[in-house]
């Protein structure tokens, strides 16, 4: 007979500090549909995280720091809790949002490109007034 181990769970307040999250920013996640299967929870009440929690949470905060709108991860978050069969789904969504990662870089070049020519052109004066 081998001993089975049970995954620790974690509360909200652990996985918050293990995220570098709220606690309110989880529940918020939790409302808006951002997890893909729902939150266990305890007799109590309380919610209880599994550790897949913390990778899920972290794709999550990539994925808004990356400028995608809540409705969109909560799709994903959706089409992931559905399980297999919907990978074409996912890679659209994520490829439409790489797509727009893109656009925005190439956005952002250009504007960085105008900020260097200002600075090259205000160094150059000051180059001037000190000859």
């Amino acid at each position: 007979m081998t001993a089975t181990t049970a995954s620790p769970m974690l509360t909200i307040g652990e996985l918050a500090a293990e995220v570098g999250l709220s606690t309110h920013t989880l529940r918020w996640y939790e409302a808006q549909g951002l997890f893909p299967q729902p939150i266990p929870r305890t007799g109590s009440g309380r919610r209880h995280y599994g550790p897949e929690a913390i990778g899920w949470l972290r794709l999550l905060s990539r994925l808004r720091e990356s400028g995608m709108p809540v409705a969109k991860m909560a799709e994903y978050s959706r089409l992931v809790g559905e399980g297999d069969g919907n990978e074409d789904a996912r890679i659209a969504l994520m490829e439409a949002h790489s797509q727009a990662l893109t656009e925005q870089i190439e956005i952002l070049e250009r504007c960085r490109e105008v900020i260097d020519d200002k600075v090259a052109l205000y160094r150059r004066r000051l180059a001037d007034q000190s000859v």
